[in-house]
């Protein structure tokens, strides 16, 4: 069930979501019509389009962004910041639909621990050099990225101009990092991105050991409320966690 957003929730959320993935536009990262961020890493998470803002311009921002990120793979975020109709008339000019993202939030006037961590497991803040690299690691293993992209991906976190905004955690057991999320605290909102847990240790409390620490490190910055889009395996977790969901992402690739 999706639960009715507040409307002035909704557009801190998708701000939110937006300063994110703006902030891999290390090539580029252009507002406009469509804001699109460029990372020049060859993996389409981290290239794309976050927003359309009128469908009037929908042709020429489609132009606009096979021009713009020739060369990478790209995806076309299509969330409730876009106009009605975005996800057909982007369909209807070659782009290819790969489904939906549950946008999931809760507030942050608490947070409970509703699992017992790992024996041994801590959750610890990263800054740069080695331990960075390791969190890279170990969400791009899970993500399917190629090795060979791993130094472009250090350079591309360490670089971000909104560093001050994120909070970067690493799941470690017996010194090595097993899972990974990242927060963005910013407008009011504490969004929850990249929870990845290494596969030998799966399935053992660690991804909510992740989600714990990620929502405190969200209140202990001020923020109102987390975010988060959900994968088919992490929303059972999140509803445990008093997630609700409030919306849908709809992604698309872009036509060659």
């Amino acid at each position: 069930m999706t639960a009715t957003p507040d409307t002035g929730d909704m557009a801190r959320v998708t701000a939110n979501f937006r300063q994110y993935l703006m902030g891999w536009g290390a090539q580029e990262c252009a507002w406009g019509d469509p804001d699109r961020y460029r990372s020049g890493l060859a993996q389409p998470q981290f290239n794309g389009v976050v927003r359309l803002r009128s469908l009037d311009v929908v042709e020429e921002s489609m132009a606009t962004a096979r021009a713009r990120l020739a060369g990478v793979p790209w995806w076309w975020w299509v969330g409730p910041d876009s106009p009605a109709g975005t996800a057909d008339a982007l369909s209807g000019l070659g782009a290819v639909s790969l489904g939906a993202v549950p946008l999931m939030t809760r507030s942050l006037d608490r947070v409970e621990q509703t699992e017992e961590p790992p024996p041994g497991l801590r959750v610890e803040e990263v800054g740069d050099g080695e331990r960075l690299r390791e969190l890279v690691r170990t969400y791009s293993a899970s993500m399917g990225v190629s090795p060979s992209l791993e130094d472009g991906v250090v350079r591309v976190e360490a670089g971000r101009p909104d560093n001050a905004d994120v909070v970067r955690l690493a799941a470690v057991l017996d010194g090595r990092v097993v899972g990974t999320t990242v927060v963005m605290t910013a407008h009011e909102v504490a969004g929850v991105f990249l929870v990845h847990v290494a596969q030998a240790h799966r399935r053992r409390g660690v991804g909510g050991a992740l989600t714990t620490a990620a929502l405190r490190a969200g209140r202990e910055r001020g923020m109102r409320l987390a975010a988060l889009g959900a994968s088919p395996s992490g929303e059972p977790l999140y509803r445990r966690f008093g997630f609700t969901a409030v919306a849908e992402y709809y992604l698309f690739s872009g036509p060659a």
